[in-house]
């Protein structure tokens, strides 16, 4: 069991992190290269990782970490997927 004021610090860590996401979703659409748009994503999904996780902590869900951890695997597939996309330019083999 955290004490509130840890709690509230995470959850405003949380929060803080929510802003950086919502930040990186113009360097997504506008991007000004592939490589930018495929960096923003991964950072995209790594923060939402660490948000899940430091909610599960501030709210005493141990349910939550389960989910970051597979939403952290999942991540890491896309991106290995974007960058694979990315290198064939685009093509399907």
């Amino acid at each position: 069991m955290t004490s509130p004021l840890l709690a509230n610090g995470l959850l405003v860590g949380a929060a803080a992190l929510g802003l950086v996401v919502i930040a990186l979703l113009w360097r997504v659409v506008v991007g000004p290269t592939t490589a930018d748009r495929v960096v923003a994503v991964n950072v995209i999904g790594t923060s939402v990782v660490v948000i899940i996780a430091l909610l599960g902590v501030a709210l005493g869900e141990v349910g939550f970490l389960d989910v970051a951890l597979v939403y952290g695997l999942l991540n890491f597939l896309l991106s290995l997927g974007l960058a694979r996309l990315s290198l064939d330019g685009g093509e399907v083999r």
